[in-house]
């Protein structure tokens, strides 16, 4: 039997006419921690957005996303409001831009509160100091009525979390929720939602360019690159062992603290426009190990014996991918 909270299933969107997601396929169950890792532009946030239905107009969006059997695509704006903060709620990288910056706080709290559970009153604002409470705000009853710039950015982030915690949503999209933040205030913030998820057993998907806080975040990891799933399985798997050149590549420009110093090894070139893709599999031009078959032929995202799903046609071979790659990530946590 299937327990997918949410699914996704040839997920794809055009701007203008210009297709930037190449059909998506992602399952979440629930209580799980899934991470989504790659460059800027590779299509982790679009993913979602289009998912929840907060993209522009000029967005063309096709397949399905499924909210425990139900299909949201295409469905009206009440049925999606119903689930945007209800079922679903997602916080964003840059919450001075998400806060209103003339309401109080409080009274944004207690507006999410109102709308998804119907709570008035001294009620709400009692269940709003409760929140500030979880998400560690200090003095919370005394900020309560203060205003978003009085706040720092780390506790505006657990401001959002807050809002998000309001409706008692199944699933948190956390999209790249400490790009903002100085490493102290990271750590308290990945802390904290590893927390919530444990005490409140709601699913997480965790969209970071960061892999160390993907390691600590999640337990199963989607690699995107220019709008299409390349490589995706459990932390283990694609820690010890990664499969894809892109995914061996994030962990080589990585940068290690203890041992020997030596030069990083980047990965040439940039995400590619999307008018402008390779024939065949987009990272060829940027890949080292690309043979004329992988410029003409794009690779299918197979399931493989041990799992996970591997979308290349000449993968690195795993005798060669060294085993301190989960080592890697632990020292950029560090």
């Amino acid at each position: 039997m299937d327990s997918s909270l949410v699914e996704l299933h040839d997920l794809k969107v055009a701007f203008d006419g210009v297709q930037v997601l190449h059909g998506i396929d992602l399952k979440v169950k629930r209580g799980q921690a899934v991470g989504l890792v790659g460059e800027s532009g590779c299509g982790k946030s679009v993913t979602w957005l289009a998912a929840l239905g907060l993209l522009p107009g000029k967005a063309t969006v096709s397949g399905s996303v499924k909210l425990e059997g139900r299909e949201l695509r295409g469905a009206p704006r009440s049925a999606l409001e119903q689930v945007r903060g209800g079922r679903i709620a997602m916080i964003f990288q840059d919450p001075s831009s998400s806060l209103n910056p003339v309401q109080r706080i409080g009274r944004q709290i207690i507006e999410a509160l109102m709308l998804h559970r119907g709570l008035r009153g001294a009620a709400a604002k009692a269940e709003a100091l409760r929140l500030l409470d979880i998400v560690g705000i200090p003095d919370a009853r005394s900020r309560i009525d203060l205003y978003p710039h009085e706040f720092s950015g780390g506790q505006c982030q657990r401001l959002m979390i807050a809002m998000a915690l309001a409706g008692e949503p199944d699933i948190l999209i956390a999209d790249e929720p400490t790009t903002a933040l100085d490493a102290t205030i990271q750590a308290q913030i990945l802390d904290l939602l590893i927390q919530l998820r444990t005490e409140t057993g709601m699913a997480t998907v965790f969209i970071s360019h960061d892999l160390g806080a993907v390691a600590q975040v999640c337990e199963r990891v989607c690699v995107m690159y220019a709008g299409r799933i390349v490589e995706q399985g459990s932390v283990a798997q694609l820690f010890s062992e990664p499969l894809h050149p892109y995914t061996r590549g994030l962990f080589d420009a990585i940068p290690t603290i203890d041992g020997p110093r030596k030069r990083l090894i980047p990965i040439p070139g940039t995400v590619p426009n999307p008018k402008q893709l390779a024939a065949g599999c987009s990272f060829s031009p940027r890949c080292p190990r690309a043979l004329d078959l992988c410029r003409s032929d794009r690779p299918a995202l197979d399931v493989l014996d041990d799992g996970r799903s591997l979308a290349c046609l000449r993968p690195v071979p795993k005798l060669d991918t060294p085993a301190p790659a989960v080592r890697v990530a632990d020292e950029a946590l560090s």
